[in-house]
C-alpha cells in the first residue's frame, strides 16, 4: 500500500481502439487516437458498478424532489433559505440571518461550479477568463435567485440515506481484510485523529479503498499511516513490523510527499489531495516544523477554493448537481479546513485565511452516525492487566460541530484584535470585546452536557481525547479574549 507510484487503468476504451487492440486514452467525448484518425469514437463498455449506483441514487433523489413538489405548493419568494438543524446540531444561520437583498447581491458575483476539461469540478468567479462572455453577461445573470434547499422532508430523507449508507459501510469494513500494520494504524487514525479534525469521511474512504474510487488515493493512505505512527509504535508487534520492513515508518511519509508533489505537478486536484495536505500539515505542526505545516495548509486552502468547496453551490441555479454523499463530504472538509485554519493561526500568531460568509457551506452534519460510536483509547498499553477502559460513547459529531462554532468566534478575535498585518484600532478592539464576550458565554451555555468537563468535579473516568481537547480550547479562547481586555 505504500508503493510510491500507482497507476490507475482507464475504466473505458472506445470501440475503434478495442477493435485495433491499441491503448485508448479514454478522453471524452472523442479519444485522441480517434480524433487523429478522424474515426467515429464510440464507447460501448458497460459502466462500473459504482457509477451505476451513483446514477441510481441521483435518479431516486430527483424522483423524491418531484414528489415533494407535487405534494406541496410552490414556496413564495423571500422564504427562509436556512436549513433546520438536524439531530440537535445547530446551524450558524442563528448567528447571521441571510437576507434576500444580500443574496441577490452575492448572486451577481458568484460564478457557480463547472466541470473543467479534465472532468473535475472547479470554481471560477464572475471576473475569470475561464468564463465565456455569455456566462457573465447573459440575460438575467446578475439577478439569479438562491435555490431553496431547506425542505425539512428533503433533509430528513438525506440524513436517513447517509446514515444507512454509513452503517452499511461500517459493516463492510469488518469483512474487508487489510494486512498489518495498515489495519492497526488505520484504527489509530479513527480513534485519535478523525474525531477531532474530521478531515476524512470514513464511509466513502473505506468503500473507495476497495475499488480505487474518487475519495481514496494511495497518497492519502500513506499520509494517514504516516500520521498514525506516533501512536502506533506503542504496540510491540506493530513497532517490530515498522522497524523491519518500513524504515521505522519513515517510508510512508516519504511516499506521501513524493506522490503528492507528483499529483500537483500533473495538475491533479481532488478532495483526497486536500485531505493529504491537511494531514501532512497537522503532522508537521506536531513535530514543530512550522514552515512545512504552514505551507501544506496554505496549499490545501487554495485547492479548497479551486474546487469550489468554499461555497454552498447548491443554493444557486446552474451549478453542478451533487449527490448527498458529495455534499456531505464537501461540507465536512470545508469545516475541517476552517477549524484547522484557526488552530494553526493561533499556534503561529498569523492571520486566518478562510472566511465564513453567506455563501459558505452550512454548519450542518447530516450523517451524525459517528456520534454513537463506542470509543476506547486504542493502542494505549494497559498498566493493569486486570482492568480495561470501558467503552464510552464517542460524541464525536457534536464535539466537532461545537469546535467549529467556537472557531467562528476565534476568527473574529484573531481578525479584529490580534491581526499582525493591520493595526487594529482601539475602537475596533473594544467593539470586538463587546460582541464576542456574550457569544463565548452563549457557546458555553449551549454546549451539550456530555461535552462539558468541570475541573472542580472531574469524572472518575477520563472522557475521550477529543472532548478533553475541546475542554482546553475553550479556556484558551477565554484567555485570549481576557488578555486583550486587560
Amino acid at each position: 500500500m505504500s508503493t510510491a507510484k500507482a497507476t490507475k487503468k482507464s475504466a473505458f476504451s472506445c470501440e475503434p481502439c478495442r477493435r485495433r487492440k491499441v491503448k485508448c486514452g479514454g478522453e471524452q467525448p472523442i479519444c485522441q487516437r480517434c480524433a487523429t484518425r478522424n474515426d467515429e469514437c464510440i464507447y460501448k463498455l458497460s459502466p462500473t458498478l459504482s457509477y451505476t449506483q451513483r446514477l441510481e441514487e441521483r435518479i431516486k433523489e430527483l424522483e423524491d424532489q418531484i414528489a415533494n413538489l407535487i405534494k406541496s405548493p410552490p414556496s413564495v419568494a423571500g422564504s427562509s433559505h436556512s436549513s433546520p438543524p438536524v439531530s440537535g446540531v445547530q446551524d450558524l444561520s442563528s448567528q447571521a440571518t441571510r437576507h434576500v437583498a444580500d443574496e441577490h447581491g452575492i448572486g451577481r458575483s458568484f460564478g457557480n461550479l463547472k466541470i473543467d476539461g479534465k472532468g473535475s469540478i472547479t470554481y471560477h468567479g464572475a471576473t475569470s477568463f475561464f468564463n465565456l462572455p455569455s456566462d457573465r453577461t447573459g440575460p438575467g445573470s446578475s439577478d439569479l435567485p438562491f435555490l431553496d434547499t431547506s425542505s425539512s422532508d428533503t433533509d430528513l430523507q438525506r440524513r436517513e440515506r447517509l446514515i444507512h449508507n454509513a452503517w452499511h459501510q461500517r459493516a463492510m469494513e469488518n469483512l474487508n481484510k487489510i494486512p498489518e500494520p495498515f489495519q492497526y494504524l488505520l484504527n489509530v487514525h479513527w480513534c485519535w485523529i478523525q474525531p477531532l479534525f474530521n478531515f476524512i469521511y470514513r464511509p466513502a474512504f473505506t468503500r473507495d479503498m476497495q475499488s480505487m474510487g474518487p475519495y481514496y488515493s494511495h497518497t492519502l493512505l500513506n499520509a494517514v499511516i504516516s500520521h498514525s505512527i506516533r501512536w502506533g509504535r506503542s504496540d510491540p508487534s506493530t513497532r517490530r513490523l515498522l522497524d523491519d520492513s518500513y524504515q521505522s515508518g519513515l517510508v510512508f511519509g516519504k511516499h506521501a510527499r513524493s506522490m503528492l508533489f507528483e499529483e500537483l505537478n500533473n495538475g491533479v486536484c481532488t478532495i483526497p489531495t486536500i485531505q493529504t495536505l491537511l494531514l501532512l500539515s497537522a503532522q508537521e505542526c506536531s513535530q514543530g516544523n512550522t514552515t512545512q505545516a504552514w505551507t501544506y495548509s496554505g496549499i490545501a486552502f487554495r485547492l479548497l477554493d479551486h474546487l469550489g468547496i468554499c461555497v454552498d453551490s447548491q443554493r444557486f441555479p446552474g451549478s453542478v448537481p451533487l449527490s448527498d454523499e458529495e455534499l456531505e463530504i464537501r461540507r465536512r472538509i470545508y469545516w475541517g479546513c476552517y477549524f484547522w485554519d484557526k488552530l494553526i493561526c493561533l499556534y503561529l500568531g498569523r492571520s486566518p485565511s478562510l472566511k465564513h460568509t453567506n455563501i459558505s457551506p452550512s454548519h450542518i452534519m447530516y450523517d451524525d452516525s459517528a456520534e454513537n460510536d463506542l470509543w476506547v483509547p486504542f493502542g494505549i498499553p494497559q498498566t493493569d492487566p486486570t482492568w480495561k477502559y470501558p467503552p464510552t460513547t464517542a460524541h464525536s459529531a457534536t464535539c466537532f460541530m461545537s469546535m467549529c462554532r467556537l472557531a467562528v468566534i476565534f476568527n473574529e478575535i484573531l481578525v479584529h484584535m490580534y491581526d499582525p498585518l493591520s493595526q487594529n484600532t482601539d475602537a475596533e478592539i473594544q467593539e470586538c470585546l463587546n460582541s464576542q464576550k456574550p457569544l463565548l458565554q452563549q457557546w458555553w451555555d449551549q454546549l451539550p452536557t456530555h461535552l462539558k468537563v468541570d475541573p472542580i468535579s472531574l469524572p472518575n473516568l477520563a472522557p475521550p481525547s477529543h472532548i478533553v481537547t475541546l475542554k482546553y480550547v475553550y479556556p484558551f479562547a477565554l484567555s485570549t479574549y481576557e488578555t486583550m481586555r486587560l
